[in-house]
């Protein structure tokens, strides 16, 4: 599923209608131009390092004195929408996009009231945000070498000079009329900026590209679904852990059916420079009815390990093959060396929407261990051997099958993918936002028309097993158990931050931004920061020496199109509230701030 495109969507089909410890890239792709490693105490790209942990080594804030934070500068961007993502920090400078129109502003950290430096307003087709069927967010940017670099909504990245907000390229890259946007953030290896789109709800045919860092052109496009020639596979070269054979994304398809079959890429990246490998999700299959597309249908639902410089495709491996549920699994794929078995290994962790919680070896595709980190009754487990779910037939869904009911997790997933994890080297544990939903799944057959939606489900939510819609949890990933939990009243979808102080800080969607124990999970503090948090929290050194904390507040996303009554400034907003969460709206509104907090 496209998230810009999630929840119920019945409901949404209206509205979709009308509307320093950061690793320098030292593999084999690196070049004159590969970006050097910033500052100790920056935060230069979306998840702060390469390999995707979100962890600070910066430990001035602990688990001793957090509870004296106090908010020290606020600023409103302007726009009430969901505020994903989180702000970057370079050379003393802070770096917030908005939602659409993507405004990017430039604070100066070093002067008092952190006054503008300058802002950049670029053009945006406003079509773009009937296109976007769940909000119109943006995940983030990247600096490097001198450049802001992000996506526009539209299908459009931007190299923004950084010091003056020069624009210095602009490349389309996808195509509104398909049913593409992109709200992805880009990651940069290289000199190569690898960019995806969103769009499975609209029948797209997903792909990532590399753009040349210095000039923005397309390098290469490498689709998900497809002919090896267009997959770039290559003799030799791809060599999955578990299949066999020659035209996999093709052949595990309906004839014709995977030009229409999505697979987008609208998550987060990882690279490992020792194998010069980037790691990425791959979103849901179209349409939502799976007997329309009998098979795999590879390589939607899956995590692709490519080569940055030319896109090879080297391995992959399918989370939930044959899509029944809307599983993307287009959250991160978090690097980390962790012992199994007595054996030390270099892994990636990734937690699907499906419900399991995946260590793979990250050279080879072998998955190593897979367990539930949330209620799921879909599978029975994951079989090591053949790396596939071990499915309950009571749970397949497809139009000839009615109204499947009670299914766990919901299409929002066991964790969203815009919530992106956390994991601590200090602790060794990660760090998740989850939910606790089950659903109802009726699939009914869909017809393909270019850039409309294409899904054919209705897929009404109910709390889980316990009533509350979410946790907090940590996950000891070497050997698949929850360590410790906080429930949360709502489903918990922010970004989460750990610190080498042994705090780890997240958000709720009632407006609370929160910090606690990295170790028992006890809670240390917590601030209302007035609309509900959505986007991921970070951490820097101020010009002044001290930690700093960073967050956005902003709900926005399925439960500003699903809660109703969020939007004060819209008399039209009567909406009656979602049957899951039917009381959000006395707790939060719409916002759009950025807020710094520190001692």
């Amino acid at each position: 599923m496209t998230r810009t495109c999630r929840g119920q969507r019945s409901r949404q089909l209206p509205l979709i209608i009308a509307a320093a410890i950061l690793s320098a890239a030292v593999g084999r792709a690196q070049t004159p131009s590969t970006p050097t490693a910033p500052r100790a105490g920056e935060w230069t790209m979306p998840a702060g390092d390469n390999s995707a942990t979100r962890f600070s080594p910066l430990a001035r804030i602990d688990a001793g004195n957090v509870n004296g934070l106090r908010p020290v500068w606020t600023f409103s961007t302007g726009v009430l929408g969901g505020h994903e993502g989180q702000p970057i920090v370079v050379n003393n400078t802070m770096y917030v996009v908005t939602p659409y129109p993507n405004v990017l502003y430039a604070f100066d950290l070093a002067r008092e009231g952190y006054p503008l430096k300058w802002k950049y307003r670029p053009a945006v087709n406003p079509n773009a945000v009937g296109m976007a069927c769940c909000d119109a967010i943006n995940r983030g940017a990247f600096y490097v070498n001198g450049k802001i670099i992000y996506n526009l909504l539209d299908g459009h990245t931007v190299a923004i000079d950084a010091n003056t907000g020069r624009e210095v390229w602009k490349t389309q890259i996808a195509d509104l009329a398909q049913g593409e946007t992109t709200p992805v953030a880009p990651f940069v290896v290289g000199n190569r900026v690898i960019v995806g789109a969103s769009g499975g709800e609209f029948g797209i045919h997903g792909w990532t590209k590399g753009l040349d860092l210095a000039t923005g052109h397309i390098a290469w496009t490498a689709y998900n679904t497809g002919p090896d020639s267009l997959v770039l596979v290559k003799p030799g070269v791809f060599k999955p852990f578990y299949d066999t054979g020659t035209q996999l994304a093709l052949t595990s398809w309906p004839k014709d059916a995977w030009k229409i079959g999505g697979g987008p890429v609208w998550g987060w990246m990882s690279y490992d420079p020792s194998l010069d490998l980037v790691y990425y999700g791959v979103g849901n299959p179209a349409p939502y009815n799976a007997e329309q597309r009998v098979g795999d249908n590879k390589w939607t639902n899956s995590v692709l390990a490519r080569r940055p410089e030319d896109g090879s495709l080297v391995w992959a491996y399918q989370f939930t093959p044959h899509d029944g549920w809307d599983y993307d699994a287009v959250s991160e794929m978090i690097l980390a060396d962790l012992t199994i078995g007595g054996r030390k290994r270099t892994v990636l962790v990734h937690f699907d929407k499906n419900g399991f919680a995946y260590t793979i070896d990250r050279a080879t595709g072998e998955v190593l261990v897979a367990k539930p980190f949330v209620e799921v009754n879909w599978a029975k487990g994951v079989d090591l051997k053949t790396g596939r779910p071990v499915l309950d037939s009571s749970k397949m869904t497809g139009a000839s099958k009615g109204n499947v009911k009670n299914i766990c997790p919901t299409l929002e997933g066991g964790k969203s993918p815009a919530s992106p994890a956390a994991y601590s080297p200090r602790t060794g544990l990660f760090y998740v936002s989850t939910n606790n939903m089950c659903m109802d799944y009726a699939a009914t057959q869909a017809a393909h028309i270019r850039g409309t939606p294409y899904i054919g489900a209705t897929t009404p939510y109910h709390a889980g097993p316990g009533g509350n819609m979410g946790a907090f949890i940590a996950w000891d990933a070497a050997t698949g158990r929850r360590v410790w939990e906080i429930r949360e009243k709502y489903p918990v979808w922010s970004g989460v931050l750990a610190t080498g102080g042994s705090v780890v800080f997240y958000g709720t969607l009632d407006g609370w931004f929160k910090a606690v124990d990295a170790r028992s999970g006890k809670p240390l503090w917590k601030f209302k920061v007035g609309s509900g948090i959505v986007g991921n929290p970070i951490t820097y050194t101020g010009p002044d020496g001290r930690q700093y904390v960073a967050i956005y507040a902003g709900i926005g996303g399925d439960w500003f199109l699903l809660a109703g009554d969020v939007r004060s400034d819209d008399p039209a907003d009567v909406r009656p509230p979602a049957d899951f969460m039917q009381d959000i709206a006395r707790y939060t509104s719409q916002g759009g701030m950025v807020w710094i907090f520190g001692l």
